[in-house]
């Protein structure tokens, strides 16, 4: 099935784990090794087809391929789903099972907190491998890595309305927040913080009366959050949200949020830059998270600021190449992992 997938890009390895005890279903996405390991967290919910979880593990790996490379960091791409049925919680019987086929691979592929696992699962993992980055600090991980997500999406946020909107500041302006889980809520944190006007969007209704009392924010229904006035739209959910049907419908002058694979098709990119919609390239603004996972298993969590910070800085050079070369943002970004990627010669294994 990988093989016929659209969204299949030469991987490198696609592993189906099963284990029949736990109950245990799972891929593991091997994309690109050769700027080092791959790297790239575990996520586990309930997908509505085999196929579906086979793009979204495909899709992830990729991108974190072009997300590390693009970050200087030495690391590859990969990514594990664990595919639930419906009402199926994530327990520790299943993560074991999955640990024990990450330690078969090595070391080829590292892996870390995501969508729907904490970093108490990661700490479960470790019971089985060494290969876990984002265990909590007592057990010698970094924790959770969403304050660093975050905060890069932030860094680069600005970035993107100094070159839109010639602004220094985010004070005053309107930012819509699709999605309000761990780096949506801590973004709105610091977006608060900095004078933001929020508009936040969540399937879940408590969370969204917090965000209002805690932000002064203004509910929206999430199916209406990408159509509200505003200036900076910020999808922190699932990917996706962005297709020709809602880029027609957008209000905001910039996109740059956390969420990854935001873009339904390549295509959208040059809708959005043909609609004067300056995009943040998803894989470059969210890499913090990657980053602190990364100097963690580096042992270089001193640098972690810096290269934060260093998201502005890589955004700002690929909005320049997109203006310099006439493409858009996400084909720019795009170049300059593909650029770093060619330079580090052949594949691992």
């Amino acid at each position: 099935m990988p093989f016929d997938s659209g969204d299949f890009d030469a991987h490198e390895r696609v592993l189906f784990v099963a284990d029949r005890p736990s109950g245990l279903r799972a891929i593991v996405a091997i994309h690109d090794t050769r700027l080092g390991p791959a790297i790239g967290g575990c996520r586990a919910r309930a997908y509505a087809s085999e196929a579906e979880a086979v793009a979204d593990v495909l899709r992830l790996s990729r991108g974190m391929t072009y997300k590390a490379a693009c970050s200087g960091l030495p690391f590859g791409g990969g990514k594990s789903v664990v595919l639930l049925r419906p009402g199926q919680s994530l327990h520790a019987g299943m993560l074991r099972a999955l640990g024990g086929a990450i330690e078969q691979l090595r070391g080829d592929y590292i892996t870390g907190e995501d969508m729907g696992t904490s970093s108490q699962d990661m700490a479960t993992l470790r019971e089985v491998t060494r290969h876990v980055m984002g265990a909590p600090a007592d057990l010698g991980g970094s924790g959770d890595p969403s304050a660093s997500t975050a905060f890069g999406c932030l860094v680069g946020m600005r970035a993107a309305v100094r070159r839109r909107f010639g602004r220094e500041t985010l004070r005053g302006l309107r930012v819509a927040v699709q999605g309000l889980g761990h780096v949506g809520w801590r973004l709105c944190e610091l977006l608060a913080t900095e004078g933001a006007v929020l508009l936040v969007a969540d399937v879940r209704e408590d969370i969204v009366r917090r965000a209002e009392h805690l932000f002064g924010a203004t509910a929206v229904p999430s199916d209406r959050i990408a159509q509200c006035e505003a200036d900076v739209y910020a999808p922190c959910a699932l990917g996706g949200t962005l297709d020709e049907t809602s880029i027609a419908q957008l209000q905001a002058g910039v996109v740059a949020g956390a969420a990854n694979n935001q873009l339904r098709t390549a295509a959208d990119a040059d809708r959005l830059a043909a609609r004067g919609i300056l995009y943040a390239p998803d894989y470059v603004i969210n890499a913090g998270g990657m980053v602190q996972l990364g100097l963690e298993h580096l042992g270089r969590l001193r640098e972690l600021q810096p290269r934060l910070q260093g998201i502005g800085d890589t955004l700002e050079q690929v909005f320049a190449d997109a203006e310099r070369h006439g493409t858009s943002t996400a084909a720019a970004a795009d170049a300059l992992a593909q650029e770093r990627l060619a330079a580090a010669g052949a594949p691992r294994g």
